[in-house]
């Protein structure tokens, strides 16, 4: 064995050249959160993890099913897969450069020499092997050649933080997928068994009027009635029917919409039974602002894109400092002709040093602009907090006056339908005139129709506070190591 010993004078080099290097310097974010939200729930429930599958508070068999079939099957989510899996490879392709590289190359000739005077030909000059004249001689050579950067600097060390941070990124991107298809889906449910509750209540007026229009017939048929308030009343009894048929064509579009998000467009209507089933919804799991950091996937995305912003800022300063590269090999020559065989073997060990000179304009104009990323990626970041806690507050704020106003006007539907039972009663006796019954009538319609519709909206907007929340997902620590790793 030799000892090969690379020149001193190369670490004074890299450190005279590292004393020049200018340094970055990107601000840290900002996002001040307060102690707690502004319309906290009366009465949470005690389990923050139950955001993980916050639908199951609902205790409905149908939601869970479709919830369960949309993940399985979706599009989004399988796209989301493949791009999560693209992710994994690009990481390992950015820290392949960091490790050994090396290249097998095999080369081989034949030739054919005649000597012009003399007996002998030498072959491969000074040194190499004499041949008879005339003969032909074969000759292979295998050569393993390496190289290896000597991370002197931690280059690695910021190429892998920053190829961490984008898989993170889209591993967070997937999840986040997954959560909205969650809340797309219940809302899209709550918002048909809205749509049917409306069909009813829809049917049910349809049913008084044809009632009263009946009873007008038989009226004016008696000269007891005008035929201009039958004329009117049949005027109710078709606006009525338009307004069932345009709420069944709403719901059907509503079903399909549903079964696209389940990944079974091509399903018939009919095998997605909606029934006006619209519960009060669940109280959302005790959550304070500083949980969100934590919990949405959006702003856990933001955060890994600042660390790789930041680590690709460094990397791209370390361009400015010299590369130090070892270059050993090894490789056979082979020749055989003219009655002879020769069998050589070699190595070589050499050392590399890359300092850039001239280039350093571009690789400074590269380093500010990677800065100039990474503050822009601070911002992001700040934003996304701040989108996060306002969404949270919006929603907590939007639910609390929604429960109020259903226990309201659920009063009030019940007492439109006091009033309206006095009125037709007091109608049939001939104690009121038919105005006063169609009004009394209208303002049943009127209150059922606001009660459906206010309960699919409290339903709808508990689907919106859960994701605000960062519900329909299990966040990991920070450290945790991603999957495909």
């Amino acid at each position: 064995m030799h000892r090969v010993r690379i020149p001193s004078v190369l670490l004074p080099a890299v450190l005279a050249t590292a004393g020049c290097a200018p340094s970055l310097e990107i601000g840290r974010p900002v996002a001040r959160l307060p102690a707690r939200f502004e319309a906290a729930a009366p009465h949470p429930s005690p389990e923050p993890a139950a955001l993980d599958r916050w639908w199951t508070l609902f205790g409905d068999a149908q939601l869970d099913d479709l919830v369960a079939r949309a993940l399985h099957a979706n599009a989004d989510v399988r796209l989301g897969l493949a791009r999560l899996r693209e992710a994994q490879t690009i990481r390992r392709a950015a820290l392949a450069p960091f490790r050994v590289q090396g290249d097998l190359q095999l080369t081989g000739g034949v030739q054919r020499s005649e000597s012009l005077s003399g007996p002998d030909v030498l072959i491969g000059g000074p040194g190499g092997t004499s041949v008879t004249s005339g003969a032909t001689v074969a000759a292979a050579s295998p050569t393993f050649n390496l190289s290896w950067e000597l991370d002197l600097l931690g280059r690695r060390d910021a190429a892998r933080a920053a190829a961490d941070a984008d898989l993170a990124a889209a591993r967070f991107v997937q999840e986040g997928t997954r959560a909205t298809l969650v809340a797309d889906v219940a809302d899209a449910l709550f918002a048909a068994r809205g749509l049917a509750a409306q069909i009813q209540a829809a049917r049910e007026t349809l049913a008084i009027q044809r009632g009263i229009l009946a009873v007008m017939h038989a009226r004016a048929d008696r000269g007891l009635a005008a035929r201009a308030d039958v004329a009117r009343i049949d005027a109710d009894v078709a606006q009525a029917e338009a307004h069932a048929t345009q709420l069944e064509a709403e719901l059907a579009a509503t079903r399909r919409a549903i079964l696209v998000l389940l990944g079974e467009a091509d399903k018939a209507l009919d095998t997605l039974p909606i029934a006006p089933r619209l519960d009060l919804p669940p109280q959302p799991p005790a959550a304070l602002p500083g949980m969100l950091l934590e919990r949405r996937p959006d702003v856990r995305e933001a955060e890994q894109r600042l660390r790789a912003a930041i680590a690709r800022a460094e990397l791209q300063r370390l361009e400015l400092f010299p590369r130090l590269t070892l270059n050993p090999g090894a490789g056979l020559t082979a020749t055989r002709g003219g009655g002879l065989t020769a069998v050589s073997a070699f190595w070589t060990l050499g050392a590399g040093l890359t300092m850039p000179i001239l280039d350093r304009a571009r690789l400074l104009a590269q380093m500010r602009a990677e800065g100039a990323r990474a503050e822009q990626a601070v911002i992001a970041y700040e934003r996304a907090v701040q989108t996060a806690f306002s969404e949270a507050d919006q929603s907590l704020l939007r639910l609390a006056g929604d429960r109020a106003r259903v226990v309201l006007l659920a009063r009030a539907e019940s007492r439109a339908d006091e009033a309206y039972a006095a009125d037709r009663l007091r109608f049939a006796r001939g104690l009121n005139d038919l105005p006063t019954l169609l009004e009394t009538q209208r303002a049943r319609s009127a209150a059922h129709l606001a009660s459906a519709t206010a309960r699919a909206e409290t339903l709808r907007r508990a689907v919106t506070l859960f994701r605000a929340l960062g519900g329909g997902w299990q966040p990991l620590p920070s450290a945790a190591s991603l999957p495909g790793e």
